[in-house]
Order: C-alpha cells, then structure tokens, then sequence
C-alpha cells in the first residue's frame, strides 16, 4: 500500500468546528464501516462455503494456514492506515483514484515560479488548504508541510501557508482567550458563593501559568471579558476571519455602548472586518459607534479627557519619549499642523534634516521655553526663517452636522473620524483663515464620490441662522421637527442653496471613461490632480492609509507605454508601494476609474476601489 501523509487524508475530512458534531460524524462513519465489514465477511463465508460444497476449493486448515508467510494486504487496514476503516466505500474510491493519478502540470506566466513537482498540499489560491476553517485538519495539513520543507512550494502555495498560519493563531488565541474567560467565570461564580477574593487573583493564576507579568496576566483577562461580551466578534476569531488585533480594535471601540447597541453595531462592522486593516476597522467602528449612540461616544471622550496627561518614557534604542495622551482632537490637529508649519518655516530657512527630525526639534524646543530661531545656524551660514506657510487640514463632513442640523461624524484625513461637535470646533478655527477652501463632494447611496466642487476663495460656509459666518456654538442645535421644516429651518436651507450655487460639480468618472478631461502632457493639471485626491483619499495600494496628498499621481499603465494622462489611468501611491508598483514581477491595472487591481509576484490578486465616505 503506497504511503500516505496526514495532508492526504486531511483533505477528504470535513472541517468541522463543533467537536461534538465531529465525534457524530465519526461514530456514524465508524457505525457504517463496521456494517460494511460485516456484511463482506458472511458474504465471503458463503462463497467459500458454496465453493467446498463442489469441491473446487479446499478451505486450508489452522496449521497449514500457519505455515504461511503472513500478508500485510489482508484484513482491514491497521495502524497508520487505520483511517481508512473510517471511509465510506464511495470516498475510499475516489482516494484511491486521486492518488493513482499524477496531477497535470499548472501554466503559469514567465516571472512566476514553476509549480511542477510542489508539494504545496492544497495551499495555492482556491485550494483546499487555502481556504479550510482552522482546527486540527488545517493543522495537520499545514504541519505535513511544514515538515516536507516550504521549499518545494510555489510562491502561490507559500501565500497560502502563510495565511493558514495566521488563521490557525486567530483560533489558537480564541481558544487561549475563550480558556482564560472560563477561568474567571469560575472564580466569579465561587465569589458570589461566599469564597472572598477568588476572582481578585485570577490574574495571578494566569500570570503563574503562562510566566507572564502581572500586567500582562490583567490584560489577557481584559481581553477575555471584552471577547465573551461580543460573540459575534469571538466567532469570527474562532474561524480565522479575523485576527487577535481586529478583535481587540472591535472591543475597544465598543467599550462604551450598552450591550443592545454593541451588538448591532458588532454585526454591521464583522461584514466586512476581514478584508479591512486595523487602521481601516478602527475608523469604521469609531463612525459606527458615534452613528449608533453620539451620547455614549461623547461620555467616553469626556471621561477620557479627564485623564489626560503627559507621559514620558525610556525607548529601547537608549532614546526617549515625550507624549500627551486623551487630549481633545481639535487641539491636537492644530497643534500637529503649527509643529508641521514651524517645521518647514526651518526647512526653507536652510536647516538640514527630515521633516520629522525637524517637528521634533521644534516639538522640544517649545516645551523647553526655546525660541524656534533658536535652531537656525548662526548668522551668517543661513537666511533667517521666511513666513510660515498654512497648514493642511482635510475636514470632511456633512454638510447637515456643520449647520448644526445632526451630529452625524466627520473625519480629517490621516487622523480618523470626529464626532460631530469635534468637527465644528475644528471648522470655528478654520472658518476664522480667509484662505481656508471649502469642497463639495457629492456620493451615492454608498458613500462613494460621483461629483465634485469647490468654492471660490474666501467664500466660506452658510452659517445658521444668526449665527455668523461659522457653526453653532457646542450644545446649540437648530433642528428641524420630523416631517415639518418651521422657519429657521427654512433660513438654513435657503443659505445652503445659495452657497451650493456658486460650485460648480464635476461629474466623476465611473464605469467607463469619456475622457474629456485627459491631459496631453505627463503631469496632470491641479484641477485633475484635485479630483484625483477627492476620489482615492489614500494611497491605492490594499491597507495603506498614507494621505493622498503625501502620494505621488502615478499612471497605472505607464505615460511612456502609452497611458493616460487622465481619471482612469492616475491614482495615488506612496512612494513605497509606487516603487513596488515598478518592481519585477508586480502588475498593476485599472479596468474602470477608481478601481486598481494589483498582481503580486505570487500570482495572487487584490482591488481597492474609491473611498467610501460616511453617509
């Protein structure tokens, strides 16, 4: 009998994560070979019975039966074959069929690895490996792998090894949390029955089991009591959809909802947590729990602001670390961009040096009492600092939140989501600079931009009624009653109608391109670039968060090949993954404006699409 791994075998048992429904399983299966089994044994009796009746086989007796040499083939498979006893007869076959036939080579493209002669098991895109539920078949499976050497597989099959690694540690750290969650149930339990403390040190038995500080220990605990609240989320921890930091970023962000609205909220964000990064989920959870309960998410704020503070700690490179945390978002953006002014104001005044070594010497020199000057060379060597230039905010939010009409959230590019009264504290500052430029960005029912405007200079927002060229001041709303609109509301929507007709929107390529705002030259015009930046706010690339306006405008089918200077050949990428982009091996195409599909040297493929912003 040919030799078989546990990856064979694996591949024709279900992954199935109830243990109970697998022991069924199992004894159904052993329940119906043992029939099986039975029912050849009375029929082989017979015939050999039949046989003797006409004298055309002599049964051999006992003894002659001893003098034989024994054959290994004969009755049901034992030891390391003792698995197929548990096969029905149809899958025995197809075993047996699967095994006597050599797989047909696989065609792949030049600058991809040969797969001929891979003993990937299952793990190329698509396959059985690559796709199983984690548990002890993926294990398994993975482990026989592991152990023939990854150096046989194909760079498809290594993807595939890599994310059954990262799915089998998402259950591994369910099963560590779900454990360590049971432990401090119990302890509960035996306090509430009058045992005094049990519960207190169940940081210390973990601490004891594991060789984990005690902080540590109370962290995996917090961790357990935030999963057992959230069974959706543990679930998905369970199957390997999510990993241990997109489970956490759930149980923080939910933290401060009651459990009807951590629940819901839970739901809506696990549809799509999988194919999001941990920047990405914390975004959304924060939108979807300021668009589930504004009242909540302001009390954890507040009770948060109260505990703010400096911090300073020692770095593990013999360096140090200054920071202020849970302070108010407003004053940290504007704090960020004076550090970023300052920064370049030194940058042009000839000082050498990043633009963070630069906010960091500025960062210091503040707090220190220091004038900023003071970092220039002496005179003489260099020009003094010239006039700081306007710091860069990207403030995005409904239109209905500025006026005060709803505080639906906003969200300021690299930074995240604000609650709505954040962003009109944010925009009383910006109101107050002449040159602050206001953008319309028009979506679908999705949250993706179909149309475009901005104002001219200096026009700045409809304010509400009487209220001045800004926002209502925090607590004031003006809303309109459901159904009716009185006459302030009235005021505000005549305002509104007024400024939106002085924009003029550009409509946003789509599903095809007609390209009539193609430039003939390389370097897209502003007003191209612009809209470029409104569709794609980030870098284009799967995951990565780097504003568009720190990318550069790259043609997805190279300007010297023949590309586009226009909507449906430009994207942002940062300058890593735009290098990436040009690397042997990686491939890049943009079948309808907005949506890129990159192919990575493993064959492998993803897509990104335009931003999606709140509705």
């Amino acid at each position: 009998m040919p030799v078989r791994s546990a990856a064979a075998r694996a591949a024709h048992r279900p992954a199935v994560a109830d243990a109970e429904l697998w022991e069924a399983l199992l004894a159904r299966v052993r329940s119906a070979s043992a029939s099986a089994w039975a029912c050849q044994d009375a029929e082989l009796v017979a015939e050999m019975a039949a046989l003797e009746a006409v004298g055309g086989c002599a049964v051999p007796s006992v003894a002659e039966l001893e003098d034989l040499a024994p054959d290994p083939y004969a009755g049901p498979p034992q030891g390391e074959w003792a698995w197929l006893n548990d096969l029905p007869e149809p899958l025995l076959e197809e075993y047996l069929q699967t095994i006597a036939e050599p797989p047909e080579p696989e065609v792949l493209p030049p600058w991809l690895r040969d797969r001929a002669g891979s003993d990937g098991r299952g793990f190329a895109a698509g396959g059985v490996g690559d796709e199983l539920a984690p548990g002890p078949v993926l294990a398994a499976l993975a482990g026989d792998v592991a152990a023939a050497g990854l150096g046989p597989c194909s760079d498809d099959e290594l993807i595939g090894v890599l994310r059954a690694g990262r799915r089998l540690a998402s259950w591994s750290a369910w099963l560590e949390l779900s454990a360590a969650g049971e432990l401090m149930d119990r302890r509960l339990a035996q306090e509430a029955g009058g045992h005094a403390h049990a519960a207190e040190h169940a940081d210390a038995e973990i601490a004891a089991a594991l060789t984990l500080t005690g902080r540590a220990a109370g962290r995996l605990l917090d961790q357990a009591m935030a999963l057992a609240r959230l069974p959706l989320t543990a679930r998905a921890l369970a199957a390997g959809a999510i990993d241990v930091p997109r489970a956490m970023v759930i149980a923080d962000e939910l933290s401060g909802l009651d459990d009807g609205h951590a629940a819901a909220v839970e739901q809506r964000l696990l549809t799509r947590a999988a194919g999001q990064t941990t920047s990405q989920l914390r975004a959304a959870a924060r939108r979807a729990v300021l668009a589930a309960d504004p009242a909540a998410a302001r009390r954890r704020q507040e009770e948060a602001q109260r505990d703010a503070r400096v911090e300073r700690w020692a770095e593990h490179a013999g360096t140090a670390a200054l920071a202020g945390r849970d302070l108010p978002p407003a004053g940290v953006l504007a704090a960020d961009q004076h550090l970023c002014e300052l920064a370049r104001s030194l940058r042009d005044a000839g000082l050498a040096g990043t633009m963070d070594q630069l906010r960091a010497q500025v960062f210091l020199a503040l707090l220190a009492g220091q004038p900023v000057t003071s970092l220039l060379p002496p005179a003489g060597e260099a020009g003094g600092p010239g006039p700081a230039p306007s710091g860069t905010v990207n403030l995005t939010m409904p239109l209905d939140t500025w006026l005060g009409l709803s505080d639906s959230p906003g969200e300021v590019a690299g930074f995240g989501p604000l609650s709505g009264e954040d962003c009109r504290r944010l925009g009383e500052g910006m109101v107050a600079n002449p040159q602050t430029r206001w953008c319309l960005t028009v979506t679908d029912g999705h949250g993706h931009p179909v149309a475009h405007g901005c104002a001219r200079p200096g026009r700045g927002l409809p304010g509400p009624p009487g209220g001045g060229p800004g926002p209502p001041p925090a607590g004031r709303r003006h809303r309109a009653n459901a159904g009716s609109v009185g006459p302030g509301a009235a005021v505000v929507l005549a305002a509104v109608l007024a400024w939106v007709a002085g924009i003029r929107l550009e409509w946003l390529e789509s599903a095809g391109c007609t390209h009539w705002r193609e430039w003939g030259g390389y370097r897209p015009p502003a007003s191209l670039q612009h809209l470029i930046r409104v569709r794609n706010r980030t870098c284009a690339f799967p995951g990565c968060g780097r504003p568009a306006r720190r990318c550069d405008l790259d043609h997805s089918r190279p300007y010297h090949r023949g590309g586009r200077t226009c909507e449906c050949n430009l994207a942002p990428l940062c300058r890593r993954h735009h290098q990436a982009k040009q690397a042997h091996g990686w491939w890049l195409e943009q079948p309808r404006p907005g949506v890129l599909t990159w192919t990575t040297p493993s064959g492998r493929r993803y897509t990104t699409r335009a931003t999606s912003y709140p509705v």
